[in-house]
C-alpha cells in the first residue's frame, strides 16, 4: 500500500474524470491521498473533498504565489478551517524566489505567519522551497520543535542533510525517475528511508514513463519504483517505510477508510494553482 502525500486532487485538470482518476488511484493500491491547499478558496475546497472521501485528507495554507493574500482574515480563516478532523497539516508554504509572484518580503511574512499557525495548532507543515533554501532555513531557525516535510525536493545533498538535521523529512516527485536529475536521484540514494515521502505533486510532474502527460495519484507507484531501482532494493521496502513515515508525520495511520459511492460526492471546486 502507498500513500501519495501531495496531490492536487481538487485542481480543474481532474474535473472531467475525477471518478476514473480516483478509482485507478485505488486499484494501484493508492491506500491515502493529502491534497494541500495553495490558498483560501482551494484550502476549502480541499477540506469539502476530504470530508466527503475517507482516503483523502486535507492541508491548508497559502502557497508563497498568494503570499499577498495572506492578511489576518485570510489566517483566521484557515485556522477556522483547521479545525476538521480531515485537516493533516499547514501548507503548502514556503518561499518561491524562481518565479517571484510575490515581493521576498511579501514571502517571507507569510511564511513565518503560518508557521506560527502551525505551531499553535500543533500541525506539520509541508514547505515549499525553489530557489530559497539559504533563507528558508533562516526562518526556520527562528522556529523550535516545528515537524513537517519539504515537498517535491530539488534541492542538492548538502541542503538534504540540513533539512534532515532539524528533523523535517523529504518528499520526492516523479522527477527521480528523470535520467538526468542527478541531485535527486543522488538524495533518493542517499536519503534514510524513515526521512523519506513519495509523491506525485499531480497533475504536475509526471514520471519518466508518461513524460508529457498529465500526473495523477496512481502514479506514486513509479516514484516508489524509481527509488527501489536507485537503492537497489524491493519496492515493497520502499512502500512499507514511506507510508509508515507519512502517517506518523500526518497521524493519519488510526484513521481507516471506506470506499464512498462516488455517484454521490456533490459538487467539488476546481481552482487552479
Amino acid at each position: 500500500m502507498l500513500i501519495d502525500t501531495h496531490c492536487h486532487l481538487d485542481f480543474p485538470e481532474f474535473a472531467k474524470d475525477f471518478e476514473e482518476v480516483l478509482a485507478r488511484a485505488r486499484s494501484a493500491g493508492v491506500e491515502k491521498i493529502i491534497n494541500p491547499g495553495v490558498e483560501l478558496s482551494n484550502s476549502r475546497s480541499a477540506v469539502c473533498l476530504a470530508e466527503k472521501f475517507d482516503d483523502i485528507f486535507a492541508t491548508v495554507g497559502i502557497h508563497p504565489h498568494a503570499a499577498d493574500s495572506a492578511d489576518e482574515e485570510t489566517l483566521n480563516e484557515l485556522e477556522k478551517l483547521a479545525a476538521s478532523e480531515k485537516v493533516v497539516a499547514v501548507g503548502e508554504i514556503g518561499l518561491d524566489f524562481f518565479k517571484m509572484r510575490s515581493s521576498k518580503e511579501i514571502q517571507n511574512e507569510a511564511f513565518e505567519k503560518q508557521l506560527v499557525l502551525a505551531q499553535k495548532l500543533n500541525l506539520p507543515v509541508i514547505i515549499h522551497s525553489r530557489e530559497a533554501d539559504d533563507e528558508i532555513f533562516k526562518i526556520l531557525d527562528k522556529f523550535q520543535n516545528l515537524r513537517g516535510v519539504f515537498h517535491c525536493f530539488g534541492s542538492d545533498w548538502n541542503f538534504a542533510e540540513k533539512i534532515l538535521g532539524k528533523g523535517f523529512l523529504i518528499g520526492l516527485t516523479g522527477i527521480v525517475s528523470f535520467p538526468n536529475a542527478k541531485n535527486v536521484r543522488e538524495v533518493a540514494k542517499k536519503i534514510p528511508l524513515e526521512k523519506l515521502l513519495i509523491e506525485t505533486d499531480a497533475p504536475f510532474l509526471a514520471p519518466q514513463k508518461f513524460r508529457g502527460q498529465r500526473c495523477e495519484p496512481a502514479f506514486v507507484c513509479e516514484v516508489a519504483e524509481a527509488i527501489a531501482e536507485i537503492r537497489k532494493i524491493e519496492i515493497e521496502e520502499v512502500a512499507e517505510k514511506t507510508t509508515k513515515n507519512a502517517e506518523e508525520l500526518f497521524r493519519i495511520s488510526e484513521k481507516k477508510y471506506e470506499y464512498i459511492d462516488l455517484r454521490i460526492r456533490g459538487k467539488i471546486f476546481f481552482k487552479s494553482k
